[in-house]
């Protein structure tokens, strides 16, 4: 454990994002809660942080080591839509979750497609410096050529290689090897293709976000953030070929935080699984996004956490006794940072558990325990005043980001209410979005327009999407 020191004025963050070609899930949320948490903690330090999060609109292949077709390309197909709409409408969905989610809007959200021009220079760069081989199938980078390969995933470099997927890529030198740049087959013409010094074709992967983060934070920065999955496979080869192309004999990164995977069922929640929850869901079933994001924060970012309803019942119910205990207490200041409590006149001993919590590696679990013990203490400690106590809410919420000043608790009783619809009242609500859309089909759109309006009595928001009308209780 080491305090952390920025480097400059300025803390240069940057969250590895979403592959725009469906529904993010439960599962990909919790990265971008924890990169929130992370920065969140440093604005209460006093750290002003610009942070990165890329969308991968390109490069991203079915198999993450770097064969098959693009995850875009497959959507688009699947869809019968343009790669442009789909990538268009998941990123409109994710940006909907992060603002659910109560997640701070990142500096830049900047698209892989934005920045081929630059992993073209950037791969060049590399194949000048001998740190590639050209096959057939693509430009590859030679891990061979880094002795610290793996160090990231705690593996030798041989280590490392033993532990690669194995997927079959004819030529490669090693297992561990990854593309640069993936040509075209032979007769075969991609949706997504540009030209490069290497044939036409869609860059790798893993360059985007080395391409990406130091074209906006710099050749250095301070903290990198993503999934544990990333650690053994992405993030490696992000060090590996950003460190080839700077040159400079420093560490790319300073610093590596990973979250550990959402569980269901004792399973990784993926995409490729199918049927992984949304958030739509969890809002359909009558939850309050807040209650997950404090579902998320019980549990600590380095812990797995299992997905359960009865885990779901438990969030909800806390967030309802919480609001309903800092209610009183309304107005509350606008509390950010630690120095903002100086002319407060809070029990400095709660503060500091507070502030304790954040620094000691984002203890969550225990700074939801503060508070709710400070909570708990002034309906019995008549010494604790509701200025002191307004002013420990405000900056507990500052930091856990549930956004408790503006909650209801009505409201929260209400959503979990419309969730316990009624099996009847369910087939009917169904019923009607089906004949909504049959009408839509035969274009009687005032008969659409009766059925929409009938809905919205009952409290029903229908969204049209890809796959077909989405509905949900408001």
């Amino acid at each position: 454990m080491e305090d952390f020191v920025p480097a400059g004025d300025v803390t240069g963050m940057y969250s590895c994002g979403p592959t725009v070609y469906a529904y993010p899930h439960l599962g990909n949320m919790r990265p971008y809660v924890f990169a929130d948490t992370v920065r969140r903690a440093l604005r209460w330090k006093g750290i002003e942080v610009r942070h990165v999060v890329n969308i991968t609109d390109v490069g991203h292949a079915v198999s993450d080591a770097d064969t098959g077709d693009d995850k875009m390309e497959v959507a688009a197909a699947r869809e019968r839509r343009s790669v442009l709409e789909i990538a268009e409408f998941y990123t409109g969905v994710f940006f909907d979750d992060l603002k659910a989610l109560n997640v701070l809007p990142a500096a830049e959200y900047p698209r892989a497609s934005a920045y081929i021009p630059q992993m073209i220079e950037f791969a060049a760069d590399l194949e000048k410096k001998g740190y590639t081989y050209l096959l057939p199938s693509g430009l590859y980078f030679d891990t061979a050529n880094d002795p610290r390969y793996g160090e990231l995933a705690q593996l030798h470099a041989e280590g490392q290689r033993e532990a690669a997927r194995v997927e079959q890529v004819q030529g490669r030198k090693n297992k561990t090897d990854f593309a640069l740049w993936r040509t075209e087959e032979p007769g075969r013409r991609r949706v997504l293709r540009w030209d490069s010094p290497w044939g036409w074709g869609t860059p790798g992967w893993h360059l985007e976000c080395s391409v990406m983060s130091i074209a906006l934070l710099g050749p250095h920065f301070d903290i990198h953030t993503g999934g544990i999955d990333h650690r053994e496979l992405h993030h490696v080869n992000e060090i590996a070929q950003s460190e080839a192309f700077l040159a400079d004999g420093k560490p790319w990164v300073r610093y590596w935080l990973h979250n550990e995977f959402l569980q269901l069922g004792g399973a990784k929640i993926a995409k490729s699984a199918g049927g992984a929850p949304r958030l739509a869901d969890l809002t359909e079933a009558g939850y309050h996004p807040a209650a997950f994001r404090l579902f998320l924060l019980g549990g600590h970012y380095r812990s797995q956490l299992d997905f359960t309803a009865a885990a779901m019942d438990a969030a909800q119910a806390t967030l309802k006794r919480l609001v309903a205990r800092i209610q009183p207490l309304r107005p509350l200041p606008v509390i950010e940072t630690l120095a903002d409590t100086a002319a407060s006149n809070a029990d400095p001993r709660t503060l500091d558990l507070i502030d304790a919590a954040i620094s000691n590696d984002f203890n969550t679990p225990q700074l939801l325990a503060a508070l709710q013990d400070a909570l708990r203490d002034a309906l019995r400690d008549p010494a604790i005043t509701p200025d002191g106590l307004r002013t420990v809410t405000a900056a507990a919420d500052a930091l856990l980001g549930l956004g408790l000043a503006a909650l209801d608790p009505a409201d929260l009783e209400t959503r979990r209410a419309a969730g316990r619809l009624t099996d009847q009242e369910r087939h009917d609500i169904e019923q009607l979005v089906a004949e909504r859309t049959q009408a839509r089909k035969e274009h009687d759109w005032p008969r659409a327009d009766q059925i929409r309006e009938e809905l919205d009595a009952r409290g029903v928001q229908v969204t049209d999407t890809p796959h077909g009308p989405a509905w949900q209780l408001r």
